[in-house]
């Protein structure tokens, strides 16, 4: 079975991180780490973490980061430090759980299933039988910057945000967390722009052969979550800057 690594990234998460639900998919599930990255938290988030890698060691660690860096950079630092473990796959998933852990399995499918494949994302596609969940203003401006990006990127892209992700590691991708984003929050992103820069006139396999979007069967918005319409704005700026960046 793959052995998988998936990075958490936690910032003042000590309230809500579901640890018994953590606990519970890695009893009944094989072959998959997580490891925790501590954002600078200012609040008990790492104790809480240290006690959850204290609980079931082989299945969980934590890494810290000494100040607060933005979660593109906690999640950058993981994969740095889950690569050193030599897994097949890595990804990274919200600690709120607004995807279950259940649909890593199906994220793990993909790959294991189609080697062509390099990335699978989670979509959260409203579509009948499947519990998408989302705030009607998180769902529309949700939807109005992923066909900005799909503009700006030239490549068809149904959600760049989702925080469910997991590659194939292969040897290209530690180059592709190398380097410190440049965006703390839409480093999704930055980090198609990497990979489309790197195989641009290139015989190699280009980001709508290697990507693979999975539609969702359940997402929520989490407690406490807030999106404004000012954040949309500032993120649409700062794609300019990642599009400019990487051209």
């Amino acid at each position: 079975m793959s052995d998988t690594i998936i990075v958490v990234p936690c910032y003042n998460e000590a309230e809500r991180l579901p640890v018994e639900a953590f606990k519970g998919f890695v009893r009944r599930t094989h072959g998959i780490r997580f490891l925790f990255v501590d954002d600078g938290s200012t609040d008990a988030t790492e104790g809480v973490l240290r006690g959850l890698s204290a609980s079931d060691p082989e299945s969980f660690c934590v890494h810290r980061l000494a100040v607060n860096s933005g979660k593109g950079e906690a999640v950058r630092h993981g994969f740095l430090a889950a690569l050193e473990s030599d897994p097949d796959y890595v990804g990274f998933w919200d600690a709120d759980l607004a995807t279950p852990l259940e649909a890593i399995r199906e994220f793990r499918g993909v790959l294991d299933g189609r080697p062509e494949i390099e990335m699978a994302f989670g979509a959260r596609v409203r579509l009948l039988g499947r519990a998408i969940r989302r705030n009607r203003l998180r769902h529309l401006l949700g939807r109005l910057f992923a066909i900005t990006a799909s503009l700006f990127l030239r490549v068809d892209v149904y959600d760049t945000q989702c925080g469910a992700k997991l590659f194939r590691v292969t040897p290209d991708l530690p180059v592709l967390f190398r380097e410190p984003f440049a965006s703390r929050w839409i480093f999704d992103v930055e980090i198609i722009a990497r990979l489309m820069r790197a195989r641009t006139g290139t015989e190699r396999p280009q980001v709508r052969d290697i990507v693979y979007e999975v539609p969702l069967s359940e997402w929520r918005d989490a407690a406490g979550s807030k999106i404004r319409i000012r954040d949309f704005v500032i993120a649409t700026f700062g794609m300019v800057d990642i599009i400019r960046k990487y051209r």
